[in-house]
């Protein structure tokens, strides 16, 4: 996205810290709550941020990969702060509860453009519940 048109932003509440999703194949509603954020080379040598959440008391981790962070910011001229990325990861998170993508996984890893579109999703969320 052209910085002209860099998207206005403001964390007063977190949406995704603690929330809850639906499990598509069980119906079932999950808890799903922020537990930690890593810098993943010094744990698993991967060029990546882990964000720690347990999900009914289960340890997942959603993987955004740093080339994401050096991507915005060439578009947008914006940084992604730790609490952008802790939404992002929520955010794909909850989708993939939903979406029934990968029940059971302990690790999801998100590509670059994955993880900017789900910034972009996240954001427009904000910004819808801004106006309201």
């Amino acid at each position: 996205m052209p910085a002209e048109h860099a998207l206005r932003y403001s964390f007063d509440q977190d949406m995704f810290e603690n929330f809850t999703a639906t499990d598509r194949w069980t119906k079932k509603q999950v808890h799903c709550v922020y537990q930690s954020m890593i810098v993943a080379i010094a744990t698993r040598h991967a060029d990546a941020v882990d964000i720690k959440f347990l999900v009914d008391g289960r340890k997942v981790w959603v993987a955004l990969p740093h080339p994401a962070w050096v991507e915005y910011k060439k578009r947008t001229r914006r940084s992604i702060t730790d609490p952008l990325a802790l939404e992002i990861a929520g955010h794909y998170l909850k989708t993939a509860l939903e979406s029934g993508e990968g029940i059971g996984r302990e690790m999801y890893s998100l590509t670059v453009e994955e993880t900017l579109a789900h910034l972009e999703a996240v954001v427009a969320e904000m910004q819808a519940e801004a106006h309201v």
